[in-house]
């Protein structure tokens, strides 16, 4: 335990009103006060200063949540000056990093030291405590989602106070690695890690029918298998993923699978235009411009390709001006109580809608068909589960909602849209 006595009090950082919005514009608030703490002690007092005043607290990461996640009219944290790693386990293949690091400055420090993470998504720019608390992952039929490497952390309580979470806690280690910041301020992490790697990436089209009679085949034979459907030509144009008709069989411009694979590799480095082979985090990212508003639910993997048609149908019959591609990936079931993929093989299916435009009856289709397959969300991405819906759908809902009340009975880090979930 460690309480901070540095004496801080939230306005020491300054009183603000001013709006906070999230990286794609459609989650804001108006915060009450907001403070960038550099220090573990410096973020104690703050969270206790503002408890004590009965304000509500909320860590914002990286504001890469589709979801009201990270809003509150109370005090608004962000972690960006507590960041960096802090030590490296070279014979665990461990790290411990702030909790405001991001991913993209993270692999850096693991290239030079020769290690990798074991899997990646496919934005590699949010901070490392909101990314993996919210249920990121990458695709791999045998990789589990992110969290799955954390093997400690430290949270501050509401009191200032710090819990610090390893091995020797595991059913709170096993809650807190997907909590979306409900247990505690994540001020550090510890990861597994795996010696450095390269991957050799492929992409190629192929047209919708190809891609489910390949489906099998290749989420067993690759380490990395995902595809994006495209329902039109402009469609790619929206995710900015690469034309990859002249790897195409059919010659087709519309209607058709981005596919990709990636494998670990010997081969040296090298690039061109649909292939390549580099350092395992050099290959995981890829652009993207911030004009969507996504959806995504993990499906049970043996449900992934009846649901995806059944999506692709509703798409080009019912709603044709979603243009926006679909994301299919894989991701293998984990322990984390409130994991999307708690003890559950997985494939994700991700859709988005246009911002400025009215989307809500399309996602609410597909929602109503990714849910009759007992899918459950991520965190972080847009969904309309209800407190009820969560206790149907996760098994440990109610175990996790007692630690959380134990922890934190008054709800300060919770805000309307948790509290519907969680309290």
């Amino acid at each position: 335990m460690n309480t901070s006595s540095h004496g801080m009090t939230v306005n020491d950082f300054g009183l603000d009103h001013a709006h906070w919005r999230n990286w794609v514009g459609n989650q804001t608030c108006i915060r009450a006060a907001r403070a960038a703490p550099a220090s573990e002690d410096e973020l104690c007092s703050l969270i206790a200063g503002a408890t004590g005043k009965g304000m509500n607290v909320r860590v914002a990461g990286s504001g890469h949540s589709f979801t009201p996640v990270a809003l509150t009219n109370g005090l608004h944290l962000t972690l960006a000056n507590m960041r960096g790693v802090k030590s490296i386990d070279r014979e665990k293949r461990r790290v411990t990093a702030s909790a405001g690091t991001t991913i993209n400055e993270l692999v850096k420090v693991l290239k030079a030291e020769g290690l990798s993470m074991l899997n990646q998504g496919d934005i590699d720019s949010q901070a490392i405590a909101g990314a993996f608390s919210t249920g990121t992952h990458g695709t791999g039929a045998k990789l589990p989602l992110l969290a799955d490497c954390i093997v400690g952390m430290r949270l501050v309580q509401p009191d200032g106070s710090v819990i610090t979470v390893d091995e020797t806690t595991p059913d709170l280690l096993l809650a807190s690695r997907v909590s979306l910041g409900t247990l505690g301020a994540i001020s550090e992490m510890t990861l597994q890690l795996t010696d450095s790697y390269r991957l050799k990436e492929r992409l190629w089209r192929e047209d919708f029918e190809s891609a489910m009679e390949m489906h099998d085949e290749l989420a067993e034979k690759h380490r990395h298998f995902s595809f994006f459907w495209c329902p039109y030509e402009e469609s790619r144009h929206l995710y900015c993923l690469p034309d990859t008709s002249a790897t195409s069989k059919t010659g087709r411009t519309a209607d058709v699978c981005e596919m990709k694979v990636m494998d670990i590799t010997t081969e040296a480095p090298f690039e061109r235009e649909f292939e390549k082979a580099a350092y395992s985090s050099d290959v995981y990212p890829i652009e993207y411009v911030a004009n969507f508003h996504e959806l995504e639910y993990a499906v049970p993997v043996q449900s992934g390709k009846e649901a995806v048609r059944a999506v692709r149908k509703i798409m080009l019959e019912d709603f044709p001006e979603a243009k926006f591609p679909i994301e299919y990936r894989f991701t293998a079931g984990d322990e984390a109580w409130m994991s999307p993929f708690y003890r559950q093989d997985s494939v994700t299916i991700s859709v988005s809608g246009q911002p400025g435009v009215d989307y809500w009856d399309y996602l609410r289709a597909v929602d109503k068909i990714l849910r009759s397959y007992g899918a459950r969300p991520h965190w972080g991405k847009m969904h309309f589960l209800t407190g009820e819906d969560v206790s149907s759908i996760y098994p440990k809902a109610g175990e996790f909602r007692a630690l959380r009340r134990k922890l934190d009975p008054d709800g300060f880090y919770l805000n309307d849209h948790l509290s519907q979930l969680f309290r």
